[in-house]
């Protein structure tokens, strides 16, 4: 519409010019060589426009011609660098598609007609990686780190393919290069951090999580919980040989994060040795309400060492309403109240957990009531035991396929800060089977009905009744000082992953289990059975 308006303004403009000149008719005299010619100034200006409009003309015309092989050569530049953008889209396809051969010709072709241009190398490294040329690859992204445009990207190409064949100490250098280069770039700092934190340098993790999050790169919940995080760890290796250190660590750790369990139980564990029972308590209390956790339970009842099994049953209960009875409490309060002779409350505290499926802690729990308030040879405690091995597992610190009892700051497979969570682990059972209570017979093994035995050796009618042996324990759980990355179809666990305390006393003429601490003494039975875990493997 502007552009209307200007047009009928420059008309209106010209003819105005037109008509005052035709007003004001005058002569133009052009003397020149002894000759004069005179005409009027409306045809003296045509004149002139024409002579303009001529001249023009013949500039363009020799202009044009002079500049033939300049154009010439320019629009075959043109033509050849829209045929290599052309093959430099091609190859991303390619290479999306998975296309080795096409991408290394779209890649040699876009090479040819453009150059060493960035995204050609990138084309040409990322169709010699689909290819499995991995010297070739290192080649383009080599080509790129002596490029300063494009530093950064060959540098992430190397650290690619360093972790692809494994050398971590040259994974390691290009992350940090990058990072010296770049501060905001991501996958460098992360990398950083995973190195730093595999390492233990917890130090030098700790300055670049406050380097990710001046910078934006994460968000600040993020932020001051991976600070609690390596604050904890840090703590958890101090504990021991500078107690004063660890519980100042730790105390922060707690302050950025009062859900975090670990930075909870070391917090109550120091506290109690400093006498300092009522902070203990609140810290405790705290991480119990945001996350109700075994070992929270255990630093909890055991503040104070001196207690009577009375007073840890009054803790327990304490814990009990603080989580409106959570499953945790009431394990918890079941444990006190057996630890205390007190049959009927430990009784009470379970009969919840075993309404639908009780879990192996919850039959542990069960059977060491049975035992301590019958005897070894009672039937029930070795029904029970027969129920935890095939009873649903109890929530285990989990990462990456990895299970373990005890947290760790960092992922054994990733080195992914923060990695471990509490969780049941895959459970791979059968239909729940029907509760059995077989009578108690002291003289003699516990006679199995037919259903208990398994579906694989159906029972023959001529055969007698079968004698129970000691049920096969799923795997224990131990400290595990190593932990390795579950693999698909791992062979099932060996002698080591054994039978657990609580579970042996069921076998005649083994020693019989300690009843006054069976949950802990039994936690194997929380444990994966190899033969059932679904992309989750134990250690130990």
């Amino acid at each position: 519409m502007w552009r209307a308006l200007a047009f009928l303004a420059l008309l209106a403009l010209a003819a105005f010019g037109a008509v005052w000149i035709a007003d004001r008719p005058g002569t133009v005299t052009v003397v020149w060589n002894g000759y004069q010619v005179g005409t009027s100034l409306a045809l003296a200006l045509v004149g002139v426009i024409a002579a303009a409009i001529v001249l023009g003309l013949l500039w363009a015309i020799v202009r044009g011609v002079i500049g033939l092989p300049e154009a010439l050569v320019r629009g075959s530049a043109d033509r050849r660098r829209a045929k290599g953008l052309s093959a430099l889209s091609r190859g991303m396809v390619a290479v999306g598609s998975g296309d080795p051969l096409a991408a290394r010709r779209y890649a040699g072709d876009a090479e040819r007609l453009l150059g060493t241009e960035p995204l050609t190398l990138l084309l040409k490294a990322q169709a010699a990686q689909i290819s499995g040329d991995r010297d070739a690859a290192e080649s383009a992204f080599q080509r790129m780190v002596d490029d300063p445009e494009t530093r950064v990207l060959g540098l992430r190409g190397l650290f690619v393919e360093a972790r692809r064949r494994e050398d971590e100490t040259a994974a390691r250098a290009y992350a940090s290069e990058a990072a010296r280069l770049a501060p905001s770039v991501t996958w460098a700092n992360d990398a950083l951090l995973e190195a730093q934190s595999a390492d233990g340098d917890w130090g030098s993790a700790l300055e670049t999580i406050e380097r990710r999050s001046s910078l934006g790169l994460i968000d600040k919940a993020s932020a001051r919980r991976q600070r609690a995080v390596l604050l904890t760890a840090i703590a958890g290796e101090r504990e021991a040989g500078e107690p004063e250190l660890a519980a100042e660590r730790v105390l922060q750790a707690v302050k950025l994060a009062p859900e975090l369990v670990p930075a909870a139980c070391i917090a109550g564990r120091l506290l109690s040795r400093r006498g300092d029972l009522k902070k203990a308590s609140r810290v405790v209390e705290a991480a119990w309400k945001a996350n109700p956790h075994p070992d929270l339970a255990k630093v909890y009842l055991g503040l104070r060492p001196g207690d009577s099994v009375r007073d840890r049953l009054a803790r327990a209960e304490t814990l009990a309403k603080l989580s409106v009875w959570h499953p945790e409490s009431r394990l918890a309060l079941g444990q006190a109240a057996l630890d205390a002779r007190d049959y009927k409350r430990a009784r009470e505290a379970a009969k919840p957990l075993l309404a639908d499926r009780p879990t192996a802690r919850a039959c542990l729990l069960m059977a060491a009531i049975e035992e301590a308030e019958h005897g070894a040879a009672s039937g029930q405690a070795r029904e029970w035991l027969a129920r935890a091995a095939r009873a649903p597992r109890d929530p285990l610190w989990i990462a990456d396929g990895v299970a373990s009892e005890t947290w760790a700051p960092v992922s054994p497979v990733t080195g992914r800060l923060d990695a471990f969570v509490w969780r049941e682990p895959p459970n791979t059972l059968a239909a729940p089977e029907p509760a059995v209570e077989p009578e108690p017979d002291a003289s003699g093994p516990v006679l199995v009905p037919a259903r208990t035995v398994e579906a694989s050796t159906p029972p023959m009618a001529s055969q007698p009744p079968i004698a129970a042996k000691p049920p096969m324990a799923p795997s224990a759980v131990a400290p595990l000082p190593t932990l390795v990355p579950a693999a698909p179809g791992a062979p099932k666990a060996s002698g080591s992953d054994s039978v657990s305390a609580g579970m042996a006393a069921a076998a005649p003429g083994d020693a019989k289990a300690s009843g006054s601490d069976p949950v802990s003494a039994g936690m194997a039975a929380a444990a994966l059975p190899a033969s059932q875990a679904a992309g989750v493997r134990r250690t130990g």
